[in-house]
């Protein structure tokens, strides 16, 4: 023992060292500063509070952080505090200090023989594991770094197994926010510390990327094949980044079967990420003996995204295990993801239910048409009402028919089975609530009876929701999130009026779900007294966070550390008022919070420490330090000025690299400068220069999003290895500029040839570019695995274009292909015919069937399909005119409709006359289903016509519920309607009601209300006007003039392309400045037509998000301030890691 002490003493004192010498633009080396700055941070999010004592360290000024500290006396683990701050004091007795005592970075070639004294890192861990969950979580951030160095440093292997156990889980929270280039992976491991690294790594599979994912991956191939099979799958081109045994090592045999029972295991899920070569290299013994063992099933059961192509050679393989399909069969229950691509035989009753509880999890078309044939199977068994017991989520397979027939007993253990999470039809949920209320649909229900309807709470009407028991209701919190998660918005209005009954507003407030809390009207807020911590703890809408930003500006209680969802009320007024030297923390601490970040707060926050950077020394971007660099915060850095970047030295590229590689670039605007700037910077800094053509992957990965900016001409002088890799990168971009498509798209297929020869596993790679081009997409071959294959990655799109989705409709109403001559796309003939299979496939995919097709629909497949028919909302008239005639053939003339046929109906209502549309028994509770069916005006007034007479309502008693379950549909009450409607409902109402889509006469009417109820436009608030919403587009050219500039960026996105372009130009130059991207994207070709040159610039400047460069008040670069001024006037973040900073 003594021997392996001395040894770990020595590996430590060895990783230290290694950690201090400089990381210029070296890839693969983590960041430790920033690492233990994010462990801290996480800390802090999870309630912990900084220990006083290690915020009185003399070691570092922990004081720096600004994170809340205990005021109460320490914990009973103080004295482990006290210890393990000693330690960490003698750890650092070698190294430089400032004046104070603190750890300082030093320029690393002055001091070129210096290391730590880390002799205490294992003291630091024990303590650790025995000290309290807060104190340790600061332990670790700081512990955390240095253990993982550790691990990764030449020769740990000789280190004690309970050493190496303890670094083990010391290091693990370092590893879940490393970025792939960093994740810097132990270059030789021994065989039995794999297993060690390995069980970490599998545990981290949930939080980790799909990039870090592969980077594992590849490295466990490597260990294997080198500790195993005494080779190296590394090929020769990345010799530079191998380890030196490997370079002596002969390259593996592409026959070598190493993917054995042990290697199977090492990998856990990580084999959703092998190649389908990889798994040919598994021998069938132990692939087989694999498949039966209870670490298959484990692991498959974390593995949901399984590609088809990897899916589908897995089954193949394990298929051989077995003599035949129905031996197969009878194992079923271990496929868990796989069975998404299995084909099953046709199976008995029990093996059915088997294979049943598998599919769970599987959303393609395979899959779910697999389920129904499994529910037919099972509910054929002679005893239908056990099977019903066996279905699980399947249930919402049964017709509305089957579940009206069910005994009471088999529908009540259902509701209850089921749950919120289930989604039935409006068939299912009308049989299922009838049964259950006895037809008495507007009862009043206890919470227990309320309770039990949580399966079908989507189909609860608003005269039973009005009746809730508020006190009952409100008294259980629990209760009250389950059965409001899945309320539309009409239903939650109503309910919302239930329980304010009997309840003052501030209780009501502080008891409210999040679904109910978001419909609470500006003027319900205005009552209540709520308290700072109420408000931050919840979410609110944007124009209640408005309203609550401005209460706690006016009232000089604007904390932005706190803020939460509130920050998206704050205004671009508000951050300038942001004092100079309080800029940086609020820009920290806003990008804490980026899901509730506008793209125009982004760039007013930026603006405003940009400013007061530049106060602090005019030519600071062109002398910054890599210090002040990392404290800039990466969503601040990204809205630099193109200028401001360019002039940024060489000797902060390995920060600025850093925060690319980890920029979420969502907060920038498409079209910004700062997006080809930042590119250009970060290739700049990779390259020294201009050469990319000794770029490597590894540098090219350093981009991070960036990559998502290159075009085909930079791609071309990359290495073709470099190019090739970072095209398959590329494929993972959440958009691809639109100049850079075409070329792209052409590089693409010179690189990979014809698409047509693509095999399933390139398609799955790189298919998302090919699905850029429309022509491309039109033309892929009907070969037997695309299908599988573009629904696999139609899922991951962020946009599906109108091409693929025809051509997945041509994929499933036509076989495959087996031959391999016909490599184009087969020709559709349009002698297909709907059928009940392929309707409920396709989907809103429907809306492909041509008319004559339509016309071939048997009565009963019709019948039976019409609820999937009506919701698709976009038919043509000539599509609209076929299936209105098919509904009066299958359900007779409008009078004798009822109301639950016109329900079920959806968006093929619009094929009716504006006559019958009036006399349409519609429900009030079911116009929020068709809002979107793309109605015409004459066609809502008549819709409205028909709610009315069959709903016994008139525009007067119209209370904020109804008014909200109208929707669309409020555009069809005429202008004496709207002047009836009750302002003190519309008030309430408007908040949720603000979507609707109205004629500009219409939304005139309205508007008119709306002055009426909130006074003159030039008064309104940023919350007044996001809470009307489309509203908005109602104002005429005068009042739109009159908007104060800082309610632009609150104007619905929606409510932009309504505008009439002669009012849109109106609209003065800085009012057009201030709408920020996405709402000047939102700006129609007419609307730009009508504006004048000074307009047209400024709504530019709003497209781009471009910021004015702040004027240089400095005659020369000599920085204003003393190096003493700058750090009193700055807020520095502290330097955590001992010697490890040493960059």
């Amino acid at each position: 023992m003594a021997s392996k002490g001395g040894t770990f003493l020595l590996l430590l004192a060895v990783a230290c060292a290694a950690s201090a010498k400089p990381q210029n633009n070296m890839p693969g080396k983590p960041n430790f500063k920033n690492m233990a700055k994010k462990l801290m941070m996480k800390c802090q999010n999870m309630g912990y509070q900084m220990p006083t004592m290690f915020q009185q360290s003399p070691v570092f000024n922990f004081r720096q952080l600004d994170l809340p500290v205990e005021k109460k006396d320490e914990d009973s683990s103080s004295s482990n505090l006290f210890t393990f701050l000693d330690a960490l004091k003698t750890a650092t007795e070698d190294a430089s200090k400032d004046s104070n005592g603190r750890v300082t970075m030093v320029d690393s070639d002055e001091t070129p023989n210096k290391m730590w004294n880390c002799t205490k890192l294992q003291q630091m861990i024990r303590l650790m594991r025995n000290s309290s969950e807060a104190s340790a979580c600061y332990m670790q951030a700081v512990v955390a770094p240095m253990s993982w160095t550790t691990l990764t440093t030449p020769g740990e292997n000789n280190m004690d197994p309970g050493e190496y156990d303890a670094m083990v889980w010391a290091a693990k929270p370092a590893l879940q926010d490393m970025p792939p280039s960093r994740l810097n992976l132990p270059q030789e491991v021994k065989a039995q510390y794999m297993e060690k690294i390995m069980n970490m790594m599998r545990d981290m599979y949930d939080t980790m990327s799909d990039h870090q994912r592969g980077s594992v991956v590849k490295w466990v191939k490597e260990q294997i094949t080198q500790n195993y099979f005494n080779c190296t799958m590394t090929p020769p081109s990345a010799s530079g980044g191998e380890s030196q045994s490997s370079e002596s090592m002969d390259r593996c045999k592409s026959s070598l079967q190493w993917l054995n029972l042990k290697a199977m295991n090492t990998f856990g899920p990580y084999l959703s990420r092998l190649t389908l070569q990889d798994v040919d290299s598994s021998p069938k013994e132990m692939l087989c003996e694999f498949f039966k063992s209870d670490r298959f099933t484990s692991n498959l059961t974390r593995m949901r995204k399984m590609k088809p192509s990897l899916s589908k050679k897995f089954l193949e393989r394990i298929q051989e295990c077995y003599g035949g399909s129905m031996e197969l069969a009878q194992h079923t229950d271990k496929l868990g993801t796989l069975a998404c691509y299995y084909d099953a035989p046709d199976l008995t009753p029990d093996l059915s239910k088997k294979l049943l509880s598998q599919l769970d999890n599987c959303n393609n078309p395979r899959s779910r048409k697999l389920r129904k044939r499994l529910v037919q199977t099972l509910m054929s068994n002679s005893n239908a009402s056990q099977s019903v017991h066996e279905l699980g989520s399947s249930v919402t397979l049964l017709s509305p028919k089957q579940l009206s027939e069910l005994p009471d007993s088999d529908r009540e253990a259902i509701l209850q089975t089921m749950g919120p999470n289930v989604r039935w039809s409006k068939g299912q949920l009308m049989a299922l609530l009838r049964a259950k209320t006895g037809g008495n649909m507007c009862k009043e229900v206890t919470l227990e009876e309320l309770m039990t309807l949580q399966a079908v709470v989507e189909g609860l009407p608003r005269c039973m929701l009005k009746r809730i028991r508020a006190r009952e209701m409100l008294d259980d919190p629990d209760a009250l999130r389950n059965i409001t998660k899945r309320m539309r918005r009409g239903q939650l209005k109503a309910m919302l009026m239930g329980l304010s009954k009997d309840v003052n507003s501030s209780e009501l407030l502080s008891k409210l779900s999040e679904p109910l809390l978001r419909v609470l009207s500006l003027n319900v807020l205005r009552k209540t007294n709520s308290t700072l911590d109420q408000m931050e703890k919840r979410t609110w809408s944007q124009s209640q966070a408005a309203y609550l930003a401005k209460k706690m500006h006016d009232q000089n209680q604007l904390n932005y550390r706190k803020l939460r969802s509130v920050l998206q009320g704050v205004t671009c007024k508000m951050i300038e008022t942001v004092a100079d030297k309080d800029s940086l923390d609020m820009a920290q601490a806003i990008t804490e919070n980026p899901q509730w970040l506008s793209k125009v707060q982004a760039i007013c926050a930026s603006r405003k420490l940009f400013a007061t950077l530049k106060k602090v020394r005019a030519d600071y971007f062109q002398t910054i330090t890599e210090e002040e660099l990392d404290n800039i915060p990466t969503l601040m850095l990204l809205h630099l000025p193109p200028a401001m970047l360019k002039d940024l030295p060489d000797s902060v590229c390995t920060v600025f690299l850093d925060k690319m590689e980890v920029a979420n670039m969502s907060s920038l605007a498409q079209r910004a400068s700062s997006r080809p700037a930042l590119l250009k910077r970060a290739l700049r800094c990779l390259s020294e220069g201009e050469d990319l053509s000794k770029l490597t992957t590894e540098d090219v990965s350093r981009l991070g999003q960036l990559m998502c900016q290159l075009s085909a001409s930079q791609l071309r002088l990359m290495n073709p290895e470099v190019m090739r890799s970072s095209l398959w990168d590329m494929a993972t971009c959440l958009h691809i500029p639109q100049r850079h498509r075409t070329d792209l798209i052409q590089l693409l297929i010179q690189t990979y040839k014809d698409p047509s020869d693509w095999s399933a596993e390139t398609m799955e790679a790189l298919g998302p570019l090919l699905l850029l081009d429309d022509n491309a997409t039109s033309a892929l071959p009907n070969k037997p695995w695309m299908k599988d294959v573009l629904y696999f990655l139609k899922s991951r799109l962020p946009y599906v274009s109108d091409a693929l989705k025809k051509k997945l409709f041509d994929l499933t109403i036509t076989p495959p292909s087996n031959s391999e001559r016909r490599k184009r796309a087969a020709p559709i003939t349009g002698t297909e015919t709907p059928t009940v299979s392929l309707v409920e496939l396709l989907e809103t995919g429907n809306v492909f069937w041509t008319s004559a097709q339509i016309d071939t629909m048997s009565k009963e497949t019709f019948v039976s399909t019409v609820e999937t028919l009506g919701r698709v909302p976009d038919y043509s008239a000539d599509q609209l005119n076929v299936l209105g005639k098919k509904v009066t053939e299958c359900f007779g003339p409008v009078s004798q409709m009822s109301e639950t046929v016109v329900m079920q109906m959806g968006c093929l209502t619009r094929s009716f006359s504006n006559t019958d549309l009036e006399t349409l028994p519609f429900s009030l509770d079911a116009m929020e289903d068709i809002t979107d069916c793309g109605w015409m005006e004459s066609q809502m007034e008549s819709v409205w016509m028909g709610v009315a007479k069959n709903n016994n309502l008139t525009a007067q008693e119209l209370g904020a519920a109804e008014m909200v379950m109208l929707n669309q549909f409020i555009c069809g009450l005429n202008q004496s309607e709207i002047r009836q409607l009750d302002k003190e409902a519309f008030k309430d109402a408007v908040g949720s009601m603000g979507e609707s889509r109205c004629p500009y006469p219409v939304a005139r009417q309205l508007k008119s209300l709306a002055v009426s109820a909130f006074g003159d436009p030039s008064t309104w608030t940023e919350a007044r006007v996001s809470d009307l919403g489309n509203i908005i587009a109602g104002l005429d050219r005068t009042e739109l003039a009159s908007l104060k500039e800082s309610v632009c960026p609150f104007f619905s996105k929606t409510s932009i392309p309504l505008i009439p372009a002669d009012n849109f130009a109106g609209l003065s130059a800085a009012q057009l400045e201030a709408l920020g991207p996405d709402n000047a994207a939102m700006v129609t070709t007419e609307q730009q037509a009508a504006l004048g040159d000074k307009q047209r610039a400024a709504l530019q400047r709003a497209m781009t998000g471009s910021q004015e460069e702040p004027q240089n008040t400095s005659e020369s670069g000599v920085p204003s301030l003393s190096v003493e001024g700058i750090s009193a006037f700055m807020k520095p973040f502290l330097v955590f890691l001992i010697g490890l900073l040493f960059l």
